[in-house]
């Protein structure tokens, strides 16, 4: 079959993307989140001219033909653009073959346990606290993500003590049974992780994700081999150079790429093989609850080297308004502290036509 029209619906922070066969099948994806009308005219100007007429079953070559004609661009808005073309061909391809994208890479319906991610930083420890604990008694999560540092913050806390204050009060207000983690977004130098590090050693904390800046990869590998914690990171990396170096050079003990900033599921399924390889686990970066996440729920049930958890963001319509009445059916119930993926052809999911018809529309088709 081949691609006949692709389409995107957009707004400042969602773009969706429909791809459309010549005998009218359809899928549905999404680019990455955030500034995702710039995307929107990438996927337009610089994904489609390529895609379009390529056969729908050929995703490996249709996202490695838009890579090499698009070579002077390698970088993320280029990739973001992709991975909307690729999760909208795999919804496609299970719609047709009747089945979840999960058994088309490998895996099965079924549960997957979730850790509760949350975004916050301006709020005191102790608050935070609670917030957390509300959600273990009604949601059921055993595992909570909370923010230390300052995003990108040269050593300097989102308030001073506040990072020393909120690791201690975390453990004690969760008790030993509860796995903790936490995300310093690339906020400290080396010698400054390795002693936020102790502290979270010495209070059971499992996870230290993106201590150093991202990018400074022989900074975090430093701190990978002075801690007896999991070090992770990855969520901003869309070039397979990088990919290939932070897995060989053991950087982090735990990989975490994000499927729409990475290019979509082929892409990421190559960055999984990698790490499978060197005996590395993945545990994806999916901070929102846009369709990422479901792309997400999808690959847990598939790679062989799964991670514990699947990120869940807590945030509500107050963090992000964006994600309001965004799907017909709300493919993100949690019970017991676990995710459930559908055996519902594709995603599973409807996108509301109230949003749609709200939206900013392109399309670009195939010359007949």
């Amino acid at each position: 079959m081949k691609i006949k029209s692709i389409e995107t619906f957009t707004d400042e922070f969602i773009c969706f993307t429909r791809v459309t066969t010549e005998d009218g099948s359809q899928g549905w994806g999404q680019v990455a989140p955030y500034y995702a009308d710039i995307t929107a005219q990438v996927v337009q100007r610089q994904v489609a001219p390529y895609v379009l007429g390529m056969d729908v079953y050929d995703i490996d070559s249709i996202v490695d033909i838009v890579r090499d004609r698009e070579h002077k661009f390698p970088g993320s808005y280029l990739r973001r653009a992709i991975g909307g073309i690729d999760t909208a061909l795999w919804d496609l391809r299970g719609k047709c073959e009747d089945k979840p994208v999960c058994s088309m890479i490998g895996g099965s319906p079924g549960t997957f346990r979730a850790y509760a991610s949350s975004m916050k930083r301006d709020i005191t420890p102790n608050d935070e606290a609670e917030r957390l604990k509300r959600l273990r008694d009604e949601k059921g999560f055993d595992a909570f993500k909370f923010r230390i540092g300052a995003e990108v913050g040269r050593n300097i806390d989102e308030w001073p003590g506040r990072t020393e204050e909120i690791i201690p009060t975390m453990r004690k207000a969760m008790g030993d049974d509860v796995a903790l983690l936490v995300d310093a977004n690339s906020c400290y130098s080396p010698d400054r992780a390795i002693e936020v590090g102790g502290i979270l050693q010495d209070h059971g904390i499992s996870h230290f994700e993106e201590p150093c800046p991202y990018w400074e990869f022989e900074q975090t590998r430093e701190v990978t081999e002075a801690l007896d914690i999991d070090v992770t990171g990855g969520e901003q990396d869309c070039m397979m150079a990088n990919w290939k170096k932070m897995i060989s050079d053991g950087v982090v003990n735990i990989i975490q790429p994000d499927i729409c900033y990475l290019g979509g599921i082929n892409r990421t399924l190559r960055v999984a093989k990698m790490a499978e390889e060197a005996g590395i686990p993945v545990t994806p970066h999916c901070a929102n609850l846009s369709m990422v996440t479901l792309f997400t729920m999808h690959l847990l049930r598939a790679i062989p080297n799964v991670g514990k958890y699947l990120e869940f963001s807590i945030e509500g319509l107050d963090y992000y308004p964006w994600q309001d009445k965004i799907f017909v059916n709300d493919p993100y119930e949690i019970s017991d502290g676990k995710a459930t993926v559908t055996d519902a052809p594709g995603w599973g999911v409807d996108i509301n036509p109230e949003w749609l018809s709200k939206s900013t529309y392109q399309i670009s088709e195939l010359d007949t």
